[in-house]
Order: C-alpha cells, then sequence, then structure tokens
C-alpha cells in the first residue's frame, strides 16, 4: 500500500494506535478498515475490544477524552507496545490532545512511510506493505 495524501482521521485509534500502520489493515487480501469504521474484515480481538468497546460505551472517541485516561487497559497496551514495538500510544494520544490529529497524522505520515517506494510501512514487523524492504 502507498501512504495516502492524507490518513483519514478514523485510522487514529481511541487507544491512541494510527491504524494506517497496523499490519492488519496493511494486508492485501479483506485489510481491516480501522477501529473506528465498521466490523466487517476486522480480526475476532478488534471487534470485541474492551478499549474500543469502553469508549464506545462511555460516548468518548478517543480513551484521552476519559477522566480516567490512561486507564488500567490503556497502561497495560501502553507497556505492550512500549516493550514491542517501541511506541507510545499515551504520548500518540497525548500529542493528538494537545496539537489536533491533523498535525499528528500528518507527522506520521513522515514517521511511517518507506524510503524506497513511498509505502507503508508497518509498526508490528518493521516492514514496507509494498516493496517488502525491512526496517
Amino acid at each position: 500500500m502507498k501512504m495516502p495524501n492524507n490518513i483519514d482521521t478514523k485510522l487514529f485509534a481511541p487507544c491512541g494506535m494510527n491504524c494506517l500502520v497496523c499490519y492488519v489493515h496493511l494486508k492485501d487480501k479483506k485489510p481491516c478498515p480501522g477501529c473506528l469504521n465498521n466490523d466487517e474484515n476486522k480480526p475476532e480481538r478488534c471487534k470485541t475490544c474492551k478499549i474500543k468497546n469502553c469508549a464506545h460505551e462511555k460516548g468518548l472517541i478517543y480513551c484521552y477524552e476519559c477522566l480516567d485516561f490512561p486507564c488500567k487497559q490503556i497502561k497495560n497496551l501502553e507497556k505492550s507496545y512500549s516493550n514491542r514495538y517501541n511506541t507510545s500510544l499515551i504520548e500518540n494520544s497525548i500529542k493528538v490532545q494537545k496539537d489536533g490529529i491533523c498535525l499528528f497524522l500528518t507527522n506520521e505520515q513522515e514517521k511511517w512511510i518507506c524510503k524506497n517506494c513511498s509505502g507503508v510501512i508497518s509498526l508490528h514487523d518493521s516492514e514496507c506493505s509494498n516493496c517488502k524492504t525491512k526496517y
């Protein structure tokens, strides 16, 4: 997948994940539409995500809008993403809250674009979804 000119704001998940760089969204066949879109082609774990569903039940779009942010569920996910992928979902959320989603997603485009082919680099496997270059 080539990096789009603009990242759809619905690809910023309630937890602070940029769904554009998720390996499930980057699949060639039946890509996931992202956490804030419909459940078609989503893995079961994403359909039943406690974090996404909690935000929805509270009438929130993003977890950072909650008075309990960061809650235990976010902190657990944060620990996993920090250790496995060197990414802070809490920092992502704070940046969006402070600077707005458009600036955050513009910066994400620069961070996750393949230098060889302008494809999208997957956060989860550090590989360009287009040319398969490893990062």
